[in-house]
């Protein structure tokens, strides 16, 4: 197939800079709820490039057969993409006291990812170091999620900075601020899913390096909103599939809600 864009040559990229495979900034994690081996097949022709990560989300994997699972697995490895189960899987594995076993299935079905988040369940924070050192010694990369699944179980913004530091201090490359799926009242968005200003620069007021953070961001109101905060090449999750050309475009420039800023900064064009 021909890596050839289809406007190659024709014009540059409103906004520039944009990183490309493999990244380690501006990263794009899509949120798997069950695609079948064609539907992930199509993904992957149309948008492999612009993947960095797929979750299969919540529990969702367990219902598949194992060898469906492994085929689904390498399918997505082969474009160069990470991939894992969700981060409940890990949770309860933890509270009952199989995540040796689990880690064990989770490279034998070929993940080459895992996700260490306690969303739903409390994890001390020894135990959370333990699981993302035992993950990257089998030889996975780990992503940590920082924050809770239930409104009503809010985390303190010094307790985050702490998990975020010792996380990254203990292996993971990236650390994701939950917002569930629906991303409307958790963690950085409120009720209707509007990012809330004073929650992001609390966050990052105490993160050496705001590039090592993932914001989930499922809503294209909130994709805007941290791409213009942060630059096109901040990390954002919980992507649908539907959405990832779309969310590639805004971080582009090629559509209208960020090639405005770009040609207000440019007007007449000046290489």
């Amino acid at each position: 197939m021909s890596r050839v864009k289809s406007f190659d040559g024709v014009f540059e990229m409103p906004v520039p800079g944009r990183t490309v495979k493999p990244r380690k900034e501006g990263l794009t994690m899509i949120i798997d709820k069950g695609l079948g081996l064609s539907g992930t097949q199509d993904l992957l022709d149309s948008a492999a490039d612009y993947i960095d990560f797929i979750k299969l989300t919540f529990g969702t994997s367990a219902f598949l057969d194992l060898d469906y699972t492994a085929e689904k697995v390498e399918m997505v490895k082969d474009s160069d993409i990470w991939i894992c189960p969700g981060g409940t899987f890990l949770e309860v594995s933890v509270w009952q006291h199989a995540y040796p076993k689990y880690l064990k299935r989770c490279k034998e079905l070929g993940f080459n990812a895992i996700e260490v988040s306690d969303g739903t369940i409390e994890i001390d924070m020894k135990t959370r170091a333990d699981c993302i050192k035992r993950a990257v010694d089998m030889g996975f990369m780990v992503v940590s999620e920082v924050g809770k699944k239930d409104p009503d179980d809010k985390v303190a913004t010094s307790k985050l900075h702490e998990e975020i530091a010792a996380d990254l201090k203990n292996g993971a490359f990236k650390v994701i601020v939950e917002a569930r799926e629906a991303g409307k009242g958790v963690g950085i968005y409120d009720k209707d899913g509007k990012p809330k200003d004073d929650e992001v620069e609390a966050i990052i007021k105490g993160v050496d390096d705001h590039t090592k953070l993932e914001w989930e961001a499922p809503i294209k109101n909130q994709q805007q909103f941290l791409i213009l905060r942060f630059g096109s090449n901040v990390s954002l999750g919980n992507i649908p599939p539907e959405d990832i050309l779309a969310l590639e475009a805004l971080r582009s420039g090629l559509r209208g809600d960020t090639l405005k800023k770009a040609w207000l900064a440019n007007p007449k064009y000046k290489q």
